[in-house]
């Protein structure tokens, strides 16, 4: 009876060491289904819940010695972009020179939101590098910045007419980043069309 017993359990050992050895292979399978699927995310396309709606209550003051001050009621009338930039950002440096060209060629009225940013610095940052905006409000305490959705400097914001937040840009504008997605989108709000941002 012994001899029975020892032949019944010992087909169950098989399928035991076949599962252990099928544990790594599917933890493998897991873990390549997540990277695979965060592969195709995009980090610099995080989604805003201010799109589409109207630009935060604010009324940032100007930088000492370089007027005016950037205020809600300063984004209505004409399509603008409002970059969120600081002296201590190195990425802003990325970006800066293009921020100049386009300022340059008139292609937006480009306003800036000092953030988080000791007024000197970037006024001296400004005189250094160069000065692309129209305005430049400070907004010392991150508060505005805060308001508007801001994860990061430098981020963009591109506004409407009618001072709606429209598109929100995360990290430097890169030329390919202007030609392919905010020149586009300016085009089609000064034509009445809808951008796709």
């Amino acid at each position: 009876m012994s001899e029975q017993s020892q032949t019944t359990s010992a087909p169950s050992a098989p399928p035991r060491r076949l599962l252990l050895a099928l544990v790594p292979f599917l933890l493998a399978i897991v873990v390549g289904v997540f990277l695979f699927v965060g592969l195709n995310l995009r980090p610099r396309e995080i989604p805003s819940v201010l799109i589409g709606k109207p630009v935060p209550a604010f009324d940032l003051p100007a930088l000492a010695g370089r007027p005016p001050g950037l205020r809600t009621a300063d984004l209505f009338g004409e399509v603008s972009l409002v970059n969120v930039f600081a002296s201590w950002c190195v990425a802003c440096r990325v970006e800066h020179p293009l921020l100049m060209a386009l300022s340059a060629q008139n292609a937006v009225p480009i306003h800036g939101l000092d953030y988080k940013d000791k007024p000197a610095d970037a006024l001296a940052w400004l005189q250094r590098h160069g000065d692309p905006y129209t305005r430049v409000g400070v907004d010392l305490d991150g508060r505005t910045g805060i308001e508007f959705g801001v994860y990061g400097v430098p981020e963009s914001f591109l506004i409407d007419a009618s001072g709606q937040i429209v598109c929100k840009h995360i990290g430097p504008i890169t030329e390919r980043d202007w030609n392919s997605k905010l020149k586009p989108a300016i085009a089609a709000l000064r034509s009445g069309g809808q951008p796709q941002c």
